[in-house]
């Protein structure tokens, strides 16, 4: 079954709990939570401590997607504050082996598993994964550009989920597939067709009056795909 993770990026933190069990009540079993610093991306968002604050809260898979740079420097920090899941750029790992061993020995040392993903923006080759797709859990295709919510999703990503998905398969690997980036109730069962087992989506659950139905409405969709 595909999972839907809405990214609290679009969510309204003056009420951040209420939106996260409006979500709850949706359907949604991950929590999809976008750092950004403002260097590799156009923007700064949230640390640590959201992920900290959200945890002893919420029931949800607590996905860490990581828009910065030098991302080893604070992998430690978000699993300690009750990440799942953390995800890398492939962009900007010098040693991408070295960064997805750092996350699972977090891991190991908290006593919990935290699996490991890597992501690439709308127009990075898929030859970055080549020798480092047997080491991810995940990887995440971004959709849009990186670095605000709210953006048009870019079609042209399609053939390449398409060929992630062939080559996964090829390798009988059990790596999921994440998509990020513009993705709503008009084109969300469009990537479930093509193989996406979790669909992130921000401003399609929380820009509407209610995200529990928004939640439900995206799920139908995709459960129809």
């Amino acid at each position: 079954m595909v999972a839907l993770a809405p990214s609290i990026l679009s969510a309204d933190f003056w009420c951040l709990g209420e939106q996260v069990s409006a979500i709850v009540k949706g359907g949604a079993t991950w929590l999809h939570l976008d750092v950004m610093d403002g260097h590799f991306v156009p923007n700064i968002t949230i640390g640590p401590l959201i992920v900290r604050a959200v945890r002893p809260r919420c029931r949800l898979k607590l996905d860490v997607h990581l828009m910065i740079e030098d991302p080893d420097d604070y992998i430690p920090a978000f699993a300690d504050a009750g990440a799942n899941h953390i995800t890398v750029h492939a962009e900007v790992c010098r040693h991408l082996h070295r960064t997805l061993s750092l996350i699972r020995e977090q891991g190991k040392k908290l006593g919990r598993p935290i699996t490991a993903g890597i992501a690439l923006n709308p127009f990075s080759p898929l030859g970055l994964l080549d020798d480092a797709l047997p080491f991810a859990d995940l990887v995440l295709l971004m959709s849009v550009n990186p670095g605000f919510g709210g953006q048009s999703f870019i079609p042209e990503i399609l053939p390449k989920l398409k060929k992630l998905r062939n080559c996964i398969g090829a390798q009988g690997l059990p790596t999921l597939i994440q998509m990020d980036g513009g993705l709503n109730e008009k084109n969300v069962d469009l990537v479930v067709r093509e193989g996406v087992d979790i669909v992130v989506a921000g401003s399609a659950v929380f820009k509407g009056s209610d995200p529990t139905m928004s939640c439900r409405a995206l799920l139908n969709k995709m459960s129809g795909a």
